[in-house]
């Protein structure tokens, strides 16, 4: 423990933040919205640990995640290996093989994970995100409602200006393995690479394609394909060109894009397809998605997918799966960005009882819990403070509205209400205060 002049570091480790009341504030703001869209499409909450065995989540990201980017450790007490979640999804699957649930098992969760990752905006080591599962429906109504929802929620929180990303990992396995005779573990391995193009650009993915092995005439075929992008009708009629009808796999992911399509109607506008999407978890298996706001350098916001085999691995059933999830601090980042939010709201308190001399703090004690009582938000001073000090205070707050209480107010049974809003003050009698309050703070 430190002593004498010895001060306590305040510093926290790189890629992990502290937030003040203010950005609480706004954070709790978006998780209501995304909760309430969650639960008016039939999603009920669950939590999990955020410790997991590591053998747990083991063989689920790829290898260079898993080497360089989740946090694990061994404990010093027990020997046994643990990790913080990388994700909510691999918990989910963890979580329900362990049940008896009605199928469809719809669930939401919204909670913190770990990632060493490097930091920079929008890319933090410690970061919230905000999922929403289906299990046991192999059929692209599942897909197509979770991308609804994802939709959905961008626009409740403020955003227009947005579009997601739309491909199947079973048309690229498709074209790669009939096209370029590669086997679905070297699939993989390229799938790994091109999840990279956004973090290190094109040039930078063909000389690691190149890299891997693969001959020079196959990487520019590979680039080609995934050059492929735009309007979601346009784009499936040139896949059905490129692509072999008579190949199953091509032929299942082409048809499931056309029926998700199909059933999201007018919110097909925010789809586009884009064959550089392959989404870097191994455990990927059909349709996968992100969302982008074009307007900031953030990165996706969202994204999901569907994952038919990974629950297979806990339970020795494949049962079928897909989801979405929501990056509130990249939401966070963005909305602030383009103004959609602020941090103008600085605390919850919508009233300051102040009180004029100790004589009377009896009575401003008994007001203020009689106003808590019927509903609203109250402080009332505990460092026997000036007048004017209380006053200072609840500038600095930012409360919005004063009650003053001393000899005048309890001599004639009134309160006096100063409104800082729109500074008017006014005397009410204590018998109206309740109707007086809620038509200034709740009408």
């Amino acid at each position: 423990m430190p002593c004498g002049d010895d001060k306590m570091p305040t510093k926290i480790p790189s890629g992990f933040r502290d937030f003040p009341p203010e950005m609480m504030i706004l954070r709790k703001k978006v998780i209501s919205i995304l909760e309430n869209v969650f639960q008016k499409y039939g999603f009920d909450p669950i939590e999990t640990p955020v410790l997991e065995f590591w053998d747990t989540l083991k063989g689920k990201y790829g290898e260079e995640a898993e080497r360089m980017l989740v946090y694990k450790f061994k404990d010093p007490w027990s020997k046994e290996w643990f990790a913080l979640r990388y994700d909510l999804t691999v918990p989910l699957a963890r979580f329900f093989s362990a049940r008896s649930l009605p199928l469809p098992f719809k669930r939401y969760q919204i909670g913190r994970v770990w990632r060493h990752d490097r930091p920079q905006r929008g890319r933090y080591r410690e970061i919230w995100q905000a999922d929403a599962d289906i299990i046991g429906s192999p059929y692209p109504e599942a897909d197509a409602e979770v991308i609804s929802l994802t939709i959905d929620a961008l626009s409740k929180l403020g955003f227009s200006n947005f579009y997601l990303k739309l491909n199947d990992r079973r048309v690229l396995s498709g074209i790669f393995e009939k096209n370029f005779d590669l086997d679905p573990r070297e699939s993989l391995r390229v799938y790994r690479i091109i999840d990279k193009l956004d973090k290190i650009g094109i040039e930078s993915v063909r000389k690691e394609l190149l890299k891997i092995g693969l001959k020079e005439n196959i990487v520019e075929e590979i680039m080609d394909v995934i050059s492929i992008s735009g309007e979601a009708n346009e784009l499936l009629d040139i896949l059905h060109e490129k692509c072999d009808p008579k190949d199953k796999k091509t032929a299942e992911g082409l048809n499931h894009l056309m029926e998700i399509l199909d059933l999201l109607g007018n919110k097909r506008k925010y789809i586009r397809i884009d064959l550089s999407l392959v989404r870097g978890l191994d455990y990927y298996t059909g349709p996968i998605w992100e969302a982008t706001i074009p307007e900031t350098s953030i990165g996706s916001v969202a994204g999901g997918g569907r994952y038919d085999n990974l629950i297979g691995i806990y339970s020795g059933h494949d049962y079928p799966a897909t989801g979405t999830s929501i990056g509130i601090d990249r939401v966070i980042d963005a909305g602030l960005l383009l103004g959609i939010f602020n941090t103008s709201i600085k605390t919850y308190t919508e009233i300051c009882v102040v009180v004029i001399s100790r004589d009377f703090f009896s009575k401003a004690w008994e007001l203020a819990n009689t106003l808590r009582d019927a509903g609203f938000n109250v402080q009332i001073d505990l460092m026997r403070r000036s007048q004017q000090k209380q006053r200072e205070y609840a500038l600095k707050k930012d409360i919005p509205v004063l009650i003053f209480i001393g000899r005048k107010e309890l001599e004639r049974k009134i309160v006096t209400i100063y409104d800082r809003r729109n500074e008017e003050r006014k005397e009410i009698p204590l018998s109206d205060l309740m109707n007086y309050l809620n038509r200034l703070l709740r009408g």
